[in-house]
């Protein structure tokens, strides 16, 4: 019998510490990355080519991305907002890109000073560049459950939006629940809304663990074929432009719900564990982690 295996996204050097209040060196951060890919993980976020004054923990993000040890096989994405973003990365040696919109009009403004349309024209613009490189795109789609601002958001919109992502030449798309709000039956609505256009091989899914059901929707999509998820270790993260959303989901509860379940991620859980302590020490924070700080409290039992 074939043993399914899932590809984790891991965002946490990227996604889980762009709204830290605490600025982290550039050696910190490529010590970081460094001890996430000795775990094994596939897809590293290694930083964001975004404007310093709005991102200002990003700034850095070209000597990060130049200082990492790459390892074979893994893919180290940078987030590029625009096509001065997207030449920056070039320049500093990017080989996969990752490109953002959103169907809600309010939360694009407030995210990427642009309405949806315009985001998608720069996004248009930067695909050719992409192409001429040989860069992988990815798209992120944010508020597909719901907007802090708009409330709900239709899952037909979604959809015709993610389309348009794939059309431009995006290899994939992830359905970022940035708030956290999406439960079952949500979640369910809007993956067949968009499964009826968009292969669930170019798809991939970005809960948010704000109202607890990360988890949960992440088995849902499972069960609709989806084997992308983008996770963030210790369950760091959350959005400078979305008050009241708490961290992604924690890679570690990802990777115990995946290897339960007889799926393969390719993933050292103890060697994610030492990263976490890692990046946990410098940020100041405990664990967001249920499965890590059960592990600890494990560990220390046994001492």
């Amino acid at each position: 019998m074939k043993i399914d295996s899932v590809k984790l996204v891991e965002v946490g050097a990227r996604d889980g510490l762009q709204n830290e209040a605490k600025h982290l060196s550039s050696a910190v951060r490529i010590e970081f990355i460094n001890l996430l890919s000795a775990a094994g993980l596939p897809v590293i976020e290694a930083g964001s080519f975004v404007s310093a004054e709005r991102i200002p923990q990003m700034a850095d993000s070209a000597d990060v991305l130049q200082g990492i040890q790459r390892k074979p096989g893994v893919a180290y994405p940078v987030l590029v907002p625009n096509a001065r973003g997207m030449q920056a990365a070039i320049m500093a040696g990017a080989t996969e890109v990752a490109v953002l919109t959103s169907p809600s009009e309010t939360f694009c403004q407030r995210n990427t000073h642009c309405s949806v349309k315009e985001s998608v024209q720069r996004i248009a613009a930067i695909m050719p560049v992409a192409r001429s490189h040989g860069i992988h795109v990815r798209g992120y789609l944010s508020c597909v459950a719901g907007c802090p601002y708009e409330g709900n958001i239709a899952a037909t919109a979604v959809a015709a939006l993610a389309e348009t992502l794939v059309e431009l030449g995006c290899a994939e798309v992830s359905l970022g629940d940035t708030i956290g709000i999406g439960t079952v039956d949500v979640i369910t609505t809007l993956l067949k809304t968009v499964l009826k256009t968009i292969p669930a091989n170019k798809l991939a899914v970005h809960f948010h663990a704000t109202y607890g059901q990360a988890l949960v929707n992440i088995y849902v999509a499972l069960q609709h074929g989806i084997r992308i998820i983008d996770s963030s270790v210790a369950g760091l993260g959350g959005c400078p432009y979305a008050k009241g959303a708490s961290g992604n989901v924690a890679t570690e509860d990802v990777i115990y719900l995946l290897h339960g379940m007889g799926m393969t991620t390719g993933v050292d859980l103890q060697k994610l564990m030492v990263a976490a302590d890692f990046i946990l020490q410098h940020v100041g924070k405990q664990s967001q982690s249920r499965v890590g700080l059960a592990l600890l409290a494990k560990q220390k039992q046994e001492i």
